[in-house]
């Protein structure tokens, strides 16, 4: 059986992986989508930076870094 559980980009730790699932703030997802955060996409978390800010994340084949509280508005759902 698969678990899914459900959390906030910014809560990930590095090496975690997940997929995107939603966004808590309408204008910073047209942002997002934009740089290819599209749901259902694959994340990784590849780099935190030491006092947590900013978070880099690879996504549709590239590195994104994304200040706490963008990803604070990444919904995600990691599977184990």
């Amino acid at each position: 059986m698969v678990k899914e559980t459900t959390c906030l980009l910014s809560e990930l730790k590095r090496g975690q992986e997940a997929v995107i699932d939603s966004f808590t703030d309408h204008e910073l997802s047209l942002k997002l989508l934009e740089m290819g955060c599209i749901p259902g996409e694959q994340i990784h978390v590849t780099r935190i930076a030491p006092l947590g800010d900013p978070i880099a994340i690879w996504v549709s084949g590239y590195q994104l870094s994304l200040r706490k509280d963008e990803a604070a508005t990444v919904r995600v759902r990691i599977v184990e």
